[in-house]
């Protein structure tokens, strides 16, 4: 199974597991391809330099280092991508939020998220 970690339950996957519940799974099994958007680690970059987010180091750091600690597959931002979030429909204006849909939409993976607003969208969401 794929899937792509928004931010919020990236930053629950390295902090405290277990608030995924059940799709703990996601993170144990090796089978599992657990996806990061490159959108996920400008978000945490901007929320830190903001001082909204505090980390045990420094985003460019923490981030990669998280990534490789979860055996997650770093995702870049492509033109499909970005131009999918024109399809969406006005939901929210959450830019970050946006193009993370987009990106699930194009992939057609699923998206495991803490945000309900998520299930507003038509896309796969794995609700924590």
């Amino acid at each position: 199974m794929k899937v792509l970690f928004d931010t919020s339950a990236f930053l629950i996957a390295h902090a405290d597991a277990a608030r995924l519940g059940d799709h703990v799974r996601l993170l144990e099994d090796p089978e599992t391809v657990r996806l990061v958007s490159a959108v996920v680690g400008w978000e945490i970059a901007i929320k830190h330099a903001l001082g909204k987010l505090e980390l045990p180091s420094s985003p460019d750091h923490w981030v990669l280092d998280m990534v490789e600690q979860g055996a997650m597959t770093p995702l870049p931002i492509e033109m499909s991508h970005t131009l999918a979030v024109g399809r969406l429909p006005d939901v929210h204006r959450d830019p970050f939020d946006r193009l993370l849909v987009a990106t699930a939409q194009v992939l057609g993976v699923p998206i495991i998220t803490s945000d309900p607003i998520f299930e507003r969208y038509d896309v796969d969401v794995l609700r924590i």
